[in-house]
């Protein structure tokens, strides 16, 4: 069933949070991210820090390195604006708060350019000790939340406003650094996280009607990337596509690149994903104005291949 993963965390949370080490912070965004369910659950250990994000994160580093395991939430463009704070407090102190921003990507529709998040990857890839993970549904999101009880470390959870299909069974591991292969191929590599795997995994469907073998890859850690993963798809497939709903600088397609060319791995890169700052319309609209939904995905990769 078809669910945003902002939702899903916020499910994870109330689970996870009968352990009393868990704090959750939130920037009075608790309805829109679901950080309500675990104030509802345990207020005791709830902090509504209002529309003061860097405070947020301070406070946050202050509990984690008193031995809490500290969540703080907000809209993912929010918390990239305080890389500085997050830099410092979080980062260079190795807090283990898991920052969890929602609202990512062009996905969340009409509030438009202000409110996307398409730098936040680029910027929490830059801090040395921070991983990054990007789920590409609601039971890997869960999963995520799960493994972050015990990750050591920093770490940034990107979630989603929309709703994404689901895209692992309901048994699903997830399995930190390691990506998943959804769908076996041959011909070319479709890399993608979070919202984009289900148009990923739709373009392979349709291409596979017309004989063309595409492998789907879901990179769900983007930081540590998989690369044996990434080099063997490469290596097999000979063209990869990346697709992420971000900009291309600095992200997913930036992060196969580097491994790609320090390999010297042999195989072509398209990378998928935006190159301004977003607008206003509805997540449909805009996944295929940015030339991220199932068709033009499959464009890519006919032009990828030279196949008319």
């Amino acid at each position: 069933m078809a669910k945003a993963t902002r939702e899903a965390f916020g499910e994870a949370l109330v689970r996870v949070g009968k352990d009393p080490r868990v704090v959750v912070l939130d920037g009075d965004l608790m309805k829109s991210n679901f950080t309500y369910l675990f104030k509802e659950a345990y207020p005791e250990r709830f902090f509504e820090v209002g529309i003061a994000e860097s405070n947020m994160v301070g406070v946050a580093a202050g509990l984690a390195l008193s031995g809490k395991i500290a969540f703080a939430s907000s809209f993912a463009c929010f918390l990239a604006g305080r890389l500085e704070v997050i830099r410092m407090s979080v980062g260079y102190n190795e807090a283990n708060v898991r920052l969890a921003g929602t609202h990512a990507g062009v996905g969340i529709g009409d509030d438009g350019a202000s409110q996307m998040a398409l730098e936040d990857v680029a910027a929490m890839r830059a801090l040395p000790n921070m991983a990054v993970i990007q789920p590409a549904d609601a039971v890997e999101t869960e999963r995520a939340v799960e493994y972050l009880m015990e990750h050591e470390g920093p770490a940034y959870l990107r979630l989603t406003r929309q709703k994404v299909a689901d895209v692992n069974p309901a048994d699903y591991r997830f399995e930190f650094g390691t990506a998943v292969v959804l769908r076996e191929g041959s011909d070319v590599a479709l890399v993608a996280t979070g919202g984009t795997v289900q148009e990923a995994m739709r373009a392979a469907d349709a291409l596979g009607g017309d004989g063309i073998s595409a492998r789907v890859v879901n990179v769900h850690t983007i930081k540590p990337i998989d690369k044996q993963t990434i080099l063997e798809a490469a290596g097999e497939c000979g063209h990869v596509i990346t697709v992420e709903d971000h900009n291309v600088a600095g992200g997913l397609g930036s992060a196969v690149a580097e491994v790609m060319a320090e390999a010297g791995i042999d195989a072509r890169l398209t990378a998928l994903g935006t190159k301004d700052y977003g607008q206003s319309g509805s997540p449909e609209e805009l996944y295929d104005e940015y030339g991220l939904s199932a068709p033009h995905i499959e464009n890519a990769v006919r032009k990828a291949l030279k196949v008319v």
